[in-house]
């Protein structure tokens, strides 16, 4: 960055000359910037202490600008005008269009993306623009309008609402879940356990209270994502531990079966976050209302 770019005059300093240069009265520039006619007196006393300049002088009852004055308060009226005009653009932008929806590839692909079919897109106020990343965006710097988050229901600075807890249960294909316990913990130990990154701990608490005693499959692998083990199960390349309520449509058309009839809390869940900003936003309550409701139903 030049210096031409840097401004080492405090912003407060310059607002509160430039309202009281547009009013030529101290106290109509304190009620536009709310805070006291003194605070005003005392941000143009360290104005013109830093510039080394009077920019203001009392005639009588009267204000009046110096010929200093006059030549800079248009200057920062102009520019204080191109940030207002910034600003109510960038706000206008995010009010307007599809709503932009985050959320991790997993949930997209085998949650969401059976369920678009029941979307009503074509309304008006139903936009939507969905992006898929690993990563949770930062909501308030306008990333995104809204986001599927996977955890505790906790994050700074975002609203957040619970779609649904989620439990973990071991799946496979659907012959496998036919067969009695010996012969699928045989099958098992013969077969690769997809599992991922962040489910380690969730696995390791599911087997230790696996009714009959733990499984041992014959490797594990470690994968990136949920989604990667849920394809890898789907096409038959081995077992994953997944969450029973993203993979619930797999579950419903017969592409996966829970091997057991065992399942423990994940101790997390995935949840709907947007910003303070946008709560009352129209677009943000129709895609409320659409995957609370979905959220809510069986798949199939």
């Amino acid at each position: 960055m030049t210096d031409t770019m840097r401004i080492t005059i405090p912003l407060n300093a310059l607002r509160a000359f430039e309202a009281a240069a547009r009013y030529l009265s101290i106290k109509d520039a304190a009620a536009e910037i709310g805070v006291t006619p003194s605070a005003v007196s005392h941000q143009l006393r360290i104005l013109e202490e830093l510039l080394g300049v009077k920019l203001m002088r009392r005639v009588g009852p009267r204000l009046e600008l110096t010929e200093t004055g006059r030549v800079l308060a248009p200057e920062l009226t102009s520019g204080f005008r191109s940030i207002a005009d910034a600003l109510a653009s960038l706000k206008n932008e995010r009010k307007l269009g599809p709503v932009r929806l985050s959320m991790l590839p997993t949930f997209a692909a085998h949650w969401l993306s059976p369920r678009l079919t029941s979307y009503p897109f074509a309304r008006a106020g139903f936009e939507l623009l969905i992006s898929t990343t690993q990563s949770a965006v930062d909501l308030n710097a306008g990333v995104a309008d809204a986001a599927v988050r996977h955890g505790q229901g906790v994050w700074p600075g975002v609203l957040s609402e619970l779609l649904f807890d989620e439990t973990v249960a071991l799946l496979g294909q659907s012959e496998l879940a036919l067969l009695e316990d010996s012969r699928l913990r045989e099958a098992i130990s013969q077969t690769n356990l997809f599992l991922s990154e962040h489910r380690r701990e969730n696995f390791d608490r599911w087997n230790e209270c696996l009714p009959g005693g733990p499984i041992s499959p014959a490797a594990i692998t470690i994968v990136d994502s949920a989604g990667l083990g849920l394809k890898a199960a789907i096409d038959g390349a081995g077992l994953t531990l997944a969450g029973v309520e993203v993979a619930g449509w797999d579950i419903a058309t017969g592409r996966l079966k829970p091997l057991f009839d065992h399942r423990v809390p994940a101790n997390a869940g995935y949840y709907l976050c947007f910003p303070p900003a946008l709560e009352r936003d129209r677009r943000i309550r129709n895609l409320r209302a659409w995957i609370l409701a979905e959220a809510t139903k069986t798949p199939g």
